[in-house]
């Protein structure tokens, strides 16, 4: 069982209700579970096109969607940042001491192989244990 467990939820997939399903399956009593979105900023040449406040509308909407799925949890807490989604997970995990991570996987495609899934990435450089829940099919 663990203590502290990182959920890291894409608010556009439908597994993030599955992973947290896990997540207090494997939480202990008096433990904490929170519910991360990494918001990714449009960047190069299309950021260029798009008014910040635009983009900060979108980020507002994105907050406001995880924390309508935090409310009436009491060990879950919501948390929201910004940045590239592997590398803000796992900084995530670490300020926050996590000792498991439970993030939701697709089905790998090519591109996969080729560049790697964002739940590859965490399974390769968290610093606590990771279960990966696979989408069904």
């Amino acid at each position: 069982m663990y203590k502290n467990i990182l959920v890291p939820m894409a608010l556009d997939h439908g597994i993030g209700q599955s992973a947290l399903a896990v997540a207090r399956a494997l939480l202990s009593e008096g433990g904490a579970i929170t519910a991360l979105h990494v918001y990714e900023a449009p960047q190069g040449s299309v950021s260029a096109y798009l008014d910040e406040g635009v983009v900060q509308d979108a980020f507002d909407r994105a907050q406001s969607q995880l924390e309508a799925r935090a409310k009436d949890e009491p060990a879950l807490s919501a948390k929201i940042v910004k940045g590239h989604s592997g590398r803000s997970i796992i900084d995530v995990a670490i300020a926050m001491q996590a000792d498991c991570i439970v993030i939701g996987s697709h089905k790998p495609g090519l591109i996969d192989y080729l560049l790697g899934s964002t739940a590859s990435r965490v399974v390769r450089h968290a610093p606590c244990a990771v279960h990966v829940l696979r989408e069904p099919n």
